[in-house]
């Protein structure tokens, strides 16, 4: 006789100390929002506040003017980013929603999303997040070979950037408040006003 598998529907029917892999990621039917760094869970915040979404949509406008008609493509969370660190059995096991990142190698997306390191990407801090994107992210972006990291802080307003050096570790350069002009290390006619990014 078959035995049903209930599908996953509660963050609670899950081992807070197990290890997944991306083909469990995909059973579940959850109503948070989770990521997946080196196989544990992590629970993403909830629903962004006013501030975190105006950032957003401010340089996600300014991304994809830059990038219109050019090879390189502009995706905006929830849009699932698996990343080749601490594979398990041959499987991802870290799966991430950057708030915004940017890929110039059509080969890594797929229908789920991308499967490899994008070029850039942006993440902006919320209450109880700013640990995970500082610390673990930091770790796993650089590990995975993410060419850029901005790391945007809507409090304090002030951005952040990370920049992989020919070593594979990155180098973090000035901090740029709300009246500087961000410039992608990567690529440098990319530049965003952070007056309007911080309106």
């Amino acid at each position: 006789m078959d035995t049903v598998v209930k599908p996953i529907t509660d963050i609670s029917q899950l081992d807070p100390e197990g290890r997944y892999t991306y083909a469990d990621y995909l059973l579940w039917r959850l109503k948070e929002r989770v990521e997946l760094i080196r196989g544990r869970i992590l629970k993403m915040s909830p629903a962004p506040g006013t501030a975190h979404q105006k950032i957003s949509q401010q340089l996600n406008r300014g991304l994809l003017n830059f990038f219109y008609q050019k090879p390189c493509q502009v995706f905006a969370a929830p849009f699932d980013v698996r990343l080749p660190v601490s594979r398990k059995q041959g499987q991802d096991s870290t799966v991430v929603q950057p708030d915004l990142c940017v890929i110039c190698d059509d080969s890594k997306l797929d229908e789920r999303g991308c499967a490899g390191a994008p070029d850039l990407i942006v993440e902006i801090l919320s209450p109880g997040n700013s640990k995970r994107e500082l610390k673990i992210k930091f770790e796993v972006y650089e590990e995975a070979g993410v060419r850029e990291y901005w790391i945007v802080n809507p409090v304090e307003k002030v951005v952040l950037v990370f920049v992989l050096n020919e070593t594979g570790k990155y180098i973090g350069l000035a901090p740029l408040v709300d009246d500087d002009t961000l410039r992608a290390h990567i690529f440098p006619e990319l530049a965003l006003d952070l007056r309007e990014v911080f309106a």
